[in-house]
């Protein structure tokens, strides 16, 4: 099976001129005999020159067994059992709720999560919060497209925007006294990071000002801010969005916080993010991540349902509503080979000023800016850019009621998606929760117990499964994305193949993956009703 795969998969690399993938932006292969070369429309990559400064150095991840280049002379698609553990399960996080006097008042029990990355460094990025001055707690996921950089930034970020909307004015009247006092601010979230999720303080200054101006704005409107969840994650998004593109305009105190700004806005990301508070559920999307619930029907049985739509060219309904922001003159340009002006997969995103600023403005923040080669910062106007913006950072908003028969929530990034149905997703957690469920066999022992007694009874357990089980479901989902066959079971070569591919390769095949899944606390839900 390795030697088919690795054979078809090398072949297919260095014949291929185009690579269209699954990209956001698309990028030419143009191989010559020495080596491969990527001319990027938008990069992906970003080769920077020695000294220089950039977020995808800082955040670039530990890369193990896995091959630089389809041009290396020996490729070996072999890898232990312990060495696939290994890189699945490198950044894995789960967290459990804390259980209060015996009783866990909180309608989640516990979330789990883990990434999987394909471009080097990943574009990735994942958050979980608890609210600490309003109520809840906040999971969520983060597609970057050119870089890391706006995804880096908006999983900082959004969060704290939600958690000011939601503030009341007594609250936001307080934390805007202890800062003008220059006293400890209230703390606002209670963050829940894997050890490996970077921060990048050097930036987080002009961040915090930024978010002040905004609760600054909020405590000067006439009466109580009083936004609805729904209002206040859409005022949230759109906020930020803004304000990352206002901060690349102004005047910066150093060139590192200048670089990592146009970084920014020049890259892109999609976000989904769910806030739960008791019973009650709202998911905020913007592109093509996506949130699904598990569904534990009465009769026993599992069922689907889709709390997001993937905005794209595949979408009616956005189709639609971009036909009605721009003149019929565009009607044919707009989407051109499933792409937003033939350059962008998702219709909606944060950053790619590109498809939001005029030529003008592109133009006078990318003259008076030193270096934007280095940082693979290009102007490129696509055709028929007329009528900016084209893009929006404004989410679609769902919100549900949580039923003792909602079990958990999957959000996760297309990377999963492309691989895995929304159906078969909840098969596999719901497999994988009834499994955990089930209680471990007991080794029966019997005297004399002796050596090979002992082995026989460690190989019974290991061949039920027990032994090679994940604990963490967001590792069995990957495992099962990237390594299922066309039965539906995990191949361990396939899965060895798919994990070595190189660099240039990898993104033919599979995109960064990130999926967080979320453990309702049905006791606490039915209480919630019994109550009310």
């Amino acid at each position: 099976m390795s030697r088919t795969v690795s054979s078809w998969i090398l072949s297919s690399a260095r014949n291929s001129i185009v690579l269209q993938g699954k990209g956001r932006l698309y990028s030419v292969c143009i191989p010559n005999r020495n080596k491969i070369k990527w001319k990027l429309v938008f990069s992906k990559t970003r080769p920077y020159p020695a000294g220089s400064c950039s977020l995808d150095n800082i955040f670039s991840l530990k890369k193990a067994f896995r091959h630089t280049s389809t041009e290396e002379e020996q490729l070996s698609f072999q890898l232990s059992p312990s060495q696939i553990n290994e890189i699945l399960r490198a950044g894995e996080l789960s967290h459990k709720i804390l259980d209060l006097n015996g009783k866990n008042v909180s309608s989640v029990l516990r979330f789990e999560s883990n990434q999987l990355a394909s471009n080097t460094p990943i574009e990735d990025r994942r958050s979980a919060a608890t609210c600490l001055q309003t109520k809840g707690m906040m999971f969520g996921v983060f597609d970057g497209h050119a870089g890391s950089a706006c995804a880096q930034a908006v999983s900082e970020r959004l969060l704290y925007y939600i958690a000011v909307s939601l503030m009341s004015r007594q609250t936001l009247e307080e934390i805007e006294l202890a800062v003008e006092c220059m006293k400890p601010v209230l703390p606002i979230l209670q963050w829940h990071k894997h050890p490996n999720d970077v921060e990048y303080r050097e930036i987080t200054s002009q961040y915090f000002e930024s978010l002040r101006v905004y609760w600054q704005h909020l405590l000067d409107l006439d009466a109580e801010p009083g936004f609805s969840l729904e209002e206040a994650m859409i005022c949230a998004f759109k906020r930020l969005d803004s304000d990352m593109s206002l901060e690349v305009q102004a005047p910066q105190e150093n060139e590192l916080m200048r670089n990592i700004a146009l970084q920014v806005a020049f890259s892109g990301a999609t976000a989904c993010v769910a806030h739960i508070d008791g019973v009650h559920l709202h998911v905020a999307n913007t592109g093509d991540c996506r949130a699904v619930l598990g569904v534990h029907e009465e009769d026993g049985t599992w069922s689907t349902l889709p709390l997001t739509r993937d905005h794209n060219a595949f979408d009616e309904f956005e189709i639609r509503r971009l036909k009605r922001e721009h003149p019929r003159s565009e009607e044919k340009t707009l989407f051109v080979n499933d792409r937003l002006l033939g350059i962008l997969m998702p219709t909606r995103a944060f950053g790619d000023v590109q498809l939001k600023w005029s030529k003008e403005l592109q133009h006078s923040v990318l003259e008076n800016s030193c270096d934007v080669e280095g940082l693979n910062i290009y102007q490129y106007v696509p055709p028929n850019y007329h009528t900016p913006p084209y893009l929006t950072a404004e989410p679609e908003v769902t919100y549900h009621k949580l039923r003792s028969k909602d079990k958990f929530l999957v959000i996760a990034s297309d990377g999963l998606w492309e691989l895995l149905s929304n159906e078969k997703v909840v098969q596999l957690v719901a497999g994988h929760l009834t499994e955990l469920n089930v209680q471990k066999p007991h080794l029966a022992f019997e005297k004399p117990v002796n050596l090979g007694y002992m082995h026989s009874l460690l190989l019974q357990r290991k061949n039920r499964g027990i032994a090679s089980l994940d604990q963490n479901v967001a590792t069995h989902l990957i495992r099962h994305a990237i390594g299922s066959n066309e039965y539906g079971e995990v191949d361990q070569e396939k899965l060895a193949a798919m994990l070595t591919l190189p660099e240039d390769l990898a993104r033919m095949y599979r995109d960064d993956i990130t999926v967080t899944v979320v453990y309702f606390n049905s006791e606490a839900i039915e209480n919630y009703y019994k109550n009310n």
